[in-house]
């Protein structure tokens, strides 16, 4: 197999990029990330006591950052409407 190429088959040109709903998505996930951080809470003492607080935190945590790519998904949102006026 001497002198025969790693690629067997020839480069294609890569597809476009698909447009998502992006606002919508990142929204979804943020409201489930907050809606478990709120159905543990009512366990927090059996967390407590078996060491897995770190689970609710955890919950809270990705809601935060959702609200962080929440404003970043909108702004990018507005400034491809802006680009396209």
């Amino acid at each position: 197999m001497v002198g025969m190429s790693k690629q067997s088959t020839p480069l294609r040109e890569a597809p476009e990029p698909l447009e998502a709903n992006d606002v919508a998505t990142v929204t979804v996930g943020t409201v489930i990330w907050f809606v478990l951080f709120l159905a543990q809470l009512p366990f927090y003492g059996w967390y407590s006591d078996h060491g897995h607080t770190w689970f609710i935190w955890t919950c809270l945590a990705g809601g935060g950052l959702g609200l962080v790519g929440l404003l970043y998904v909108r702004a990018r949102r507005d400034a491809i409407r802006s680009a396209r006026q």
